[in-house]
Parts: C-alpha cells; structure tokens; sequence
C-alpha cells in the first residue's frame, strides 16, 4: 500500500466546489472537474434500451455474484452501491465496474434483502436506488478488507444486513423479506423534497455532502452526462440518512448553524489525498483504487489515465456509532 495515486490526488486537488446548498441540516457541495469524458453509457440507459440483462449466474444462484451481458457496442458503467431487484433476491453493487463491450462478466455484489431467496423475475431491473450512506460506508470498508485479504470484492454481507435492519428499525419498517427498497419506498415524499431543493446543474459531475456540519462523504463522475442520469439516486443515498438520522436523534440539538462548510468540505479533500492507496485489477476496464486515510474510506475507478468515478466516506466516530447501532438492533430484537 503507497500514498494515494498522483493521477487521483491531482484530480481531488483540482476539483472545484460549487456554491453550498443547504436543507434540513444535510447540506451539498456540487462538484466539478476538467474535461467531460462520457465514453460509456450508465446502467440506467443500457437496460431502459435493452443493451444489458443481469441475471442470476445459474439456475441455483450465489448470493455474492451475478451474471452481466453487455450488448453495447460501448461500455456500460455499472455503479458502486447501485441496486438491483429482481431474480431470487436484491442486490447492490459491491464495486465501481466499467463493463466492456459486447461482454459477459461476473459481478460481486451484495444481498440487500435477507429474507427472500425464490425467484420472481428471471432478470434484475434497477430499483432506482443507490445504497443508503450507512450501508455504502460499511460495505467499502469490508471490501478493502476482503482485497487486502484475498483480493476478492467480497463484502461482510452479515454487516450490510445489519446496517438494513437498522435502516428498518429507524425508519419504523416492518418489511416482509427485510429489503432495503422498503425502506426507501416509505419515505418517497420526503425523499421527494431534497429532490427539488437540491437540483443538478449544468456540467456537474458530483456532489460532496454534510449533515450538521459534519462531511458524510462525496461521489464523483468523469461525465457530466453519466451524472445527470445518477444524480437522484446518489442524492437519495445520502439524503436519506439525513432524514432516518434527524427521525433517530428528534430529541438531540442541531448541529452548529455558524459551521464552516467550505473549510469542512477542503480539509476532507486534503484527508482524501493524504490516503494511503492499494491498486487492484477492476472487474472491467481499469483499475479499481481502495483508499483508506484519515477520517476517510472509499475507492476510485480509473481508466485510461481518467478517473471515471470516486467515492469516498468519513469515518469519523464510525465505532461510537456503530457500537450504538448495535444496542439499539439487540434491544429492537428483545
């Protein structure tokens, strides 16, 4: 493991922060970077055209893996934390893949409804949804764990399930298989909000954001026209802490309305660039970079010298809080 690579930090160094948006304690930075490569076509657009099918990898299926067939004469971005539903049960994208044409490739994901495994669809479609921020965040750190362990993109799937059933008990959802799209389905008109208060603009590509102050972490595209398609469910993913966190904590005071956002959201940037990085083939196309600094964990997708997608997460009082989760699950159980 080495400092994090030159072409990724002089990308996050030259990033440039748009004016901060604010709503209910969640605030958002919109990102923006040189150059718009948009040599792939997103997840979204390849099955809305019928460019891509994702099906169980056989009749009997495996939780940590599924099948892709790329029919596009171009590559298809396949999102890390992107949702699909569908077959024996739903899934999440463990990994940023950039797909490559006309191809067959088998993908590691994650299960994000634990109490079904019976088909109701031969093939997946997309939920709509990208992982909720609690999920995402464990999930990237199990996966860096996994790569530095055995050099596979395996999650700790007993974790993701967890941070579901918190998502569940937090939001007052009593889902039938357990599924993480539940939770999303019972706050639509809230999500709803954040989606009219916190628009895309023209030529953005991401958006870092914080709640209460606090950075919760960012999301970074090489196209602009790739992000315009993932700009909702990335929201949503965020936003959607925000309001489950706000419902958990009605009885905790805000956060310091006189925070320094632009400052919060720099000194992120500069811990993103001081990570140490460990390099590993993608599953696709490129390299798929795992980052893990202070305060920060994520990963980067690069390709051809660009770096076609970044996420990265703070881990800032991640044991406080997952140790609160934890007694908070058990006592939900008694």
């Amino acid at each position: 493991m080495v400092f994090v690579d030159d072409l990724l930090a002089n990308y996050i160094y030259h990033l440039k922060l748009g004016d901060m948006q604010e709503y209910n304690d969640m605030s958002v930075f919109p990102l923006y970077s040189k150059g718009d490569d948009s040599l792939y076509i997103t997840l979204k657009e390849a099955l809305d055209t019928d460019l891509l099918t994702v099906t169980e990898i056989d009749g009997s299926g495996s939780v940590p893996e599924l099948k892709v067939v790329n029919m596009a004469n171009v590559p298809v971005l396949l999102l890390d934390g992107e949702e699909l539903v569908g077959a024996k049960q739903n899934r999440v994208l463990n990994t940023t893949i950039l797909l490559k044409e006309n191809s067959e490739t088998v993908i590691p994901v994650s299960c994000t409804e634990q109490g079904r495994w019976s088909y109701n669809s031969l093939e997946f479609k997309e939920s709509g949804n990208v992982a909720a921020y609690r999920v995402r965040r464990t999930k990237a750190t199990s996966v860096n764990t996994s790569l530095k362990m055995n050099g596979e993109f395996r999650s700790d799937q007993r974790a993701v399930w967890n941070r579901i059933d918190d998502m569940s008990r937090d939001a007052g959802v009593n889902s039938r298989t357990r599924a993480m799209s539940d939770v999303y389905e019972s706050r639509i008109e809230d999500l709803e909000k954040y989606h009219h208060l916190f628009p895309v603009f023209e030529d953005q590509k991401g958006i870092l954001v914080m709640f209460k102050g606090e950075v919760m972490g960012m999301d970074i595209l090489s196209s602009s026209i790739a992000y315009f398609v993932l700009h909702w469910k990335l929201l949503k993913s965020y936003a959607m802490e925000a309001i489950l966190t706000d419902e958990d904590n009605d009885d905790v005071e805000a956060g310091d309305a006189k925070f320094n956002g632009l400052d919060n959201a720099k000194l992120f940037l500069d811990n993103v660039r001081l990570s140490m990085d460990e390099k590993h083939k993608s599953v696709g196309y490129g390299c798929d970079h795992r980052l893990e600094g202070p305060g920060v964990v994520g990963s980067s997708l690069t390709c051809k010298d660009q770096v076609i997608h970044a996420a990265f997460f703070s881990t800032e009082d991640q044991k406080k809080e997952d140790m609160s989760s934890y007694q908070k699950r058990r006592s939900f159980r008694m």
